[in-house]
């Protein structure tokens, strides 16, 4: 149940990526100009988060952001407790948050500099190259090292999978 559950949050992850990835192809084809994409990403947000953020990428990642603090202030400090051998896998993970989190920020300022000035779109395009490469690795790699203590162990104390 715990494992499927961190499952679902990581497809949820991966398919507003695919979306991110969808306009991002969309606004590089001159398919989409970003006024539109934007108001369509907003819409994409606030019906699943209620948050009125005008671009999707911003509020993409505060949803990943979110997600990663949830890890580092409570699951993972748990599982740190619960089976001190995890302790490598839990020091990458969060390295790798980190790393994330400055890719994140990269592609969002790639976004709001095109979308106040349109022009060469090579600067979102290897932003959101370097996010989906770096977030589809980690979602893959904690998956495949967490499920089974998840199991065990639940998110938190007095929590079994």
């Amino acid at each position: 149940m715990v494992g499927r559950h961190l499952i679902d949050i990581h497809d949820h992850l991966r398919g507003e990526l695919a979306e991110l990835r969808e306009l991002v192809s969309r606004l590089a084809a001159g398919t989409a100009d970003p006024a539109a994409a934007r108001g369509a990403i907003a819409r994409m947000t606030i019906r699943s988060n209620n948050w009125t953020v005008g671009a999707y990428c911003a509020s993409y990642c505060r949803v990943v952001t979110g997600h990663h603090t949830l890890e580092d202030q409570a699951v993972f400090p748990h599982l740190r407790r619960s089976e001190p051998a995890l302790a490598p896998v839990l020091d990458r993970l969060a390295s790798e948050h980190v790393v994330i989190h400055g890719v994140l920020e990269e592609l969002d300022r790639a976004f709001v500099t095109f979308i106040a000035d349109p022009g060469d779109f090579r600067v979102i395009e290897d932003a959101m190259d370097a996010l989906e490469c770096t977030l589809l690795s980690h979602l893959s790699y904690e998956e495949s090292q967490l499920l089974e203590p998840l199991a065990r162990l639940g998110f938190y104390p007095d929590q079994v999978g």
